[in-house]
């Protein structure tokens, strides 16, 4: 589905991300782990085509989209949750989630996607007419992935969600991954908590230093001992 090759983005003369390849097939959940300031974010923001890149191609289902800016991005089916959430908070949670049904032609589709949005998470329709900044951090974690989720993505990025999160509120969130993955959904994670996006992966990257140092399985990733000693604490 996507196809990520040599991807080189820079900030000023500093080489945020140097010749980054990657793929994500139709049905993967990949997750690209690494220190913070490794690039991770920026590789994410490149793909939604938030960043110009250097240097790189990007292949989508197939097509060449490098040149492509990010809302045509999105109108092909990529959707980003950003991180820190980036909810707007003086709108109400029903209109923060009807802004990402923009490109949905259909009234009946709009209603099925904000139903199954609802129902995934429960606490978003009991607070559907409150602002935004009046919900938590993890509600507001729910309302950014929700967002991104009605507007039907063939492709979901997702950037550190477990970021300023209680414990309990990470594992919530990434059963919630789970079964979004469950569902079919093909997610690419970047994740600073390395061990619980090899928990929910079926293959994954390591980024160090704007590079790719390793790639394998999750469970391969997660059985390296380089791997261990440096994300997972063992």
């Amino acid at each position: 589905m996507l196809e990520v090759r040599n991807r080189e983005v820079t900030y000023g003369e500093f080489a945020a991300v140097r010749g980054v390849s990657f793929d994500v097939r139709d049905g993967d959940l990949v997750t690209i782990i690494g220190a913070n300031g490794a690039g991770k974010s920026t590789t994410l923001r490149s793909v939604m085509g938030l960043l110009r890149p250097r240097a790189g191609t990007i292949l989508f289902r197939g097509e060449d989209i490098t040149a492509e800016p990010g809302y045509l991005r999105a109108r092909r089916g990529i959707s980003l949750v950003p991180e820190g959430r980036r909810i707007l908070p003086d709108l109400t949670v029903e209109e923060n989630l009807g802004l990402g049904t923009y490109f949905l032609q259909d009234a009946g589709e709009v209603a099925a996607e904000l139903e199954r949005a609802y129902t995934l998470f429960p606490q978003l329709r009991a607070r559907a007419r409150q602002r935004g900044k009046t919900l938590s951090g993890g509600e507001q974690q729910m309302l950014a992935i929700a967002r991104a989720l009605v507007g039907r993505p063939r492709l979901l990025l997702l950037d550190e969600v477990s970021l300023g999160l209680m414990p309990t509120l990470v594992e919530q969130t990434f059963q919630t991954i789970r079964e979004l993955h469950r569902q079919g959904a093909t997610i690419l994670l970047v994740e600073q908590n390395a061990r619980m996006a090899l928990s929910v992966a079926t293959r994954g990257y390591v980024l160090e230093t704007g590079i790719i140092a390793l790639s394998g399985t999750a469970a391969e990733l997660a059985a390296d001992p380089n791997v261990k000693r440096a994300y997972l604490g063992g």
